[in-house]
Order: C-alpha cells, then sequence, then structure tokens
C-alpha cells in the first residue's frame, strides 16, 4: 500500500486519462507506479517520455539488453514492485522465462555473450552511490567489449532511469502490503 494518496483514474488529468484509457481497457487498472506519476502531469508525461523512448522503442540496444538491465538494477535497488513489473514486460517483450530467471540469479547466471556481461556488469556499477568514482578504464573495458559510444550511453541512461523509478517506488512504498 502506498504511502501517500494515489489517485483513481476518476481523479486524473484529461490528458494522463488519455494516456491510461487503453491500459485501462485492456487490464482493468492501472499499476501503482502510474497512479503515482499523475499526481503530477509534468512528472508523469517526462517519465513516460523515458519510458518511450529508452524501454519500448527499438533503439541501439535490444530489448533482451534493456530488460536485463531492468532486472538487475531494480534487483540492486531492493525495489519489488519494478522487479515484478518488469517479469511481465521482459516477458511481453520476448524474453523467455529461462532468460528471465537467469537475470534475477545475477549476471553470472545470465547466458549471454561475455560482452554483454561487461555492459551489464558496468551498468550495476554506475547505478551505485559512489558512480562518480567511474574511471575512464571502466568505460574503455565496455567499448573493447565491442560497445559504441551511444549504446554505453544509452546503457547508463537506462540504467540511471531504473534509480529514479525505483527510487519513487521504493521511497513511497509501492508493490509492498500494507504491514511493510
Amino acid at each position: 500500500m502506498a504511502h501517500i494518496t494515489l489517485p483513481e483514474y476518476e481523479e486524473m488529468p484529461p490528458r494522463v486519462q488519455e494516456r491510461a484509457r487503453p491500459i485501462m481497457e485492456k487490464t482493468g487498472q492501472l499499476g501503482e507506479i502510474f497512479r503515482l506519476m499523475a499526481v503530477r502531469e509534468d512528472i508523469y508525461f517526462a517519465t513516460d517520455g523515458m519510458v518511450q523512448t529508452l524501454l519500448l522503442a527499438e533503439t541501439e540496444l535490444p530489448f533482451t539488453t534493456k530488460e536485463r538491465i531492468a532486472l538487475l538494477i531494480s534487483l540492486e535497488n531492493s525495489c519489488k514492485m519494478c522487479v515484478d513489473v518488469h517479469k511481465g514486460i521482459a516477458k511481453m517483450l520476448g524474453m523467455s522465462d529461462e532468460q528471465i530467471a537467469e537475470a534475477l540469479e545475477g549476471i553470472d547466471a545470465i547466458q549471454c555473450e561475455p560482452g554483454e556481461k561487461t555492459l551489464l556488469r558496468f551498468c550495476v556499477r554506475a547505478s551505485a552511490k559512489d558512480n562518480y568514482k567511474v574511471r575512464q578504464a571502466e568505460i574503455d573495458a565496455v567499448r573493447e567489449a565491442g560497445y559504441r559510444e551511444t549504446q554505453i550511453v544509452e546503457a547508463v541512461a537506462i540504467t540511471g532511469y531504473f534509480n529514479y523509478i525505483n527510487t519513487l517506488s521504493n521511497v513511497f512504498g509501492l508493490g509492498r502490503d500494507s504491514a511493510a
């Protein structure tokens, strides 16, 4: 149960309702994170822009890599709600149950190219509170693993997005029962 009052569909601004309508028609409900963002229309649309650009659009990184980053960073940040949501999104975007289970076990369990593991480790490193200590050599290692600078920037942007959304979810108690 959220620590603040989350708006119901009828209480949301009309532009947010318009975006929510297809979700409501398809699933019959809106997730807590959607409802949290709807508290402020400007924050909702800024966040939605990041989701559309970084996670749902075809970009330089494959969906499997983006969802592995989502799951790994959400695990790192102990964001149960985001882990649960992204297990479903990963499946919707084509990841198998086995691939999702591997990501939930951690980088060493993931069956992928060694270069992708280098990128994933870098993302976990970039998500840390001391990310200001990241050195050129760490970025060079990701480049040497086969990633272009534009892909590295995308991966770090996704990492930053999950630090942001995990913080919102965790602070406001989303995805937890009322006893938590």
